[in-house]
This record gives structure tokens, sequence and C-alpha cells, in this order.
């Protein structure tokens, strides 16, 4: 009895061990992929004029590492140089400052990311959610909705509109 109870601790701090190790091992090749990525792209984009989405892919690493303020920069070049995927950096530089806590400039990026792609349910949702921030709740309700209406699966938008609706009680007119 005492030994297959030693053997079922051993087995479970086994398994705990081998899972903690995979954990800090996951941890440890993101890290280093997102190193790759600057180590690649920082030196390029120092010699040379690099294209908007090298600006925009470096950029989304530092946004990942929380550098908000050089990510935020490699962003601005990326809409000066212009590029296809201007929507995705007009969001993540909505991101960068949402995460700063500037909401203002937030919801103005949100809003171009959206102007430049119709239905871009990611930035719709983002821009709902620096409303929500702003305690601007019918706005932020409205966007939710806009979301359900485009993508009527997604959990986000459903668990917000539900936490607001029960918060804000509209006024009579």
């Amino acid at each position: 009895m005492d030994s297959t109870l030693a053997i079922t601790y051993l087995g479970a701090l086994v398994l705990l061990l081998a899972g903690v190790s995979w954990l800090v091992i996951r941890q440890i090749l993101k890290a280093r992929s997102l190193e790759n990525v600057i180590s690649e792209l920082q030196p390029k984009l120092q010699k040379e004029k690099g294209t908007p989405e090298d600006y925009y892919q470096l950029g989304s690493v530092y946004l990942r590492k929380k550098l908000y303020a050089q990510a935020i920069a490699l962003f601005n070049k990326a809409i000066k140089e212009g590029g296809e995927n201007l929507p995705e950096v007009y969001n993540a530089l909505g991101f960068a400052y949402f995460s700063q806590d500037q909401y203002d400039l937030a919801i103005k990026n949100y809003k171009e990311a959206i102007s430049l792609q119709a239905g871009y349910v990611t930035a719709i949702n983002n821009l709902g959610y620096a409303y929500e921030k702003k305690k601007l709740l019918p706005q932020a309700i409205e966007m939710y909705e806009q979301v359900l209406v485009l993508d009527e699966k997604n959990e986000t938008a459903k668990r917000r509109l539900t936490s607001l609706r029960k918060q804000f009680v509209p006024t009579a007119s």
C-alpha cells in the first residue's frame, strides 16, 4: 500500500514537472522567435528604407513585447509608406494607444481601420472596448451589436454586450 502511494505521488510529480517544463520551453521558443524577427529586421531598417510590411512586422513584435512607443513609431512609418495591410496597421496602432490608456487616439485609429475595411470585426470589437473604457456605453453597445451582425458567434462581443446591457439603462427622451 505504501509503495503504491509513493509511486502515485512520484508519477504526479513527474507529470507536474513535465507540464511546467513544457510551458517554460514554449515560452523560451516564443521569446526566441520574437528576438529572431527583431535581429533580422532592426538592422535592415536602420541601414535602408523598409517595406510597410517590415515596419508592421517589427511593430507587431514590439507590441507583443509591450514596447508601445517603439511599436507606435514603426506603425506610423508603415502608414506613411502605404501598403496593402493598412487596416491591420491602424488596428495595431489603435491597440498600442489603447494599451497606454490613450483611448481617444485608439478610437481614432480603430475608426480609420474600419473606414479602410468595412466589416473589420477585430477593429469594430476593439472600438467597442475603447468606447467602453471611455464610459461611452451606448456607442460601445452599438459596436458590439455590429460585431454580432457580422460574426454571430463572436464570444467576446456576446460577453461584453451582455455585461453592458446590465449596466446601461437608456434614459427616456
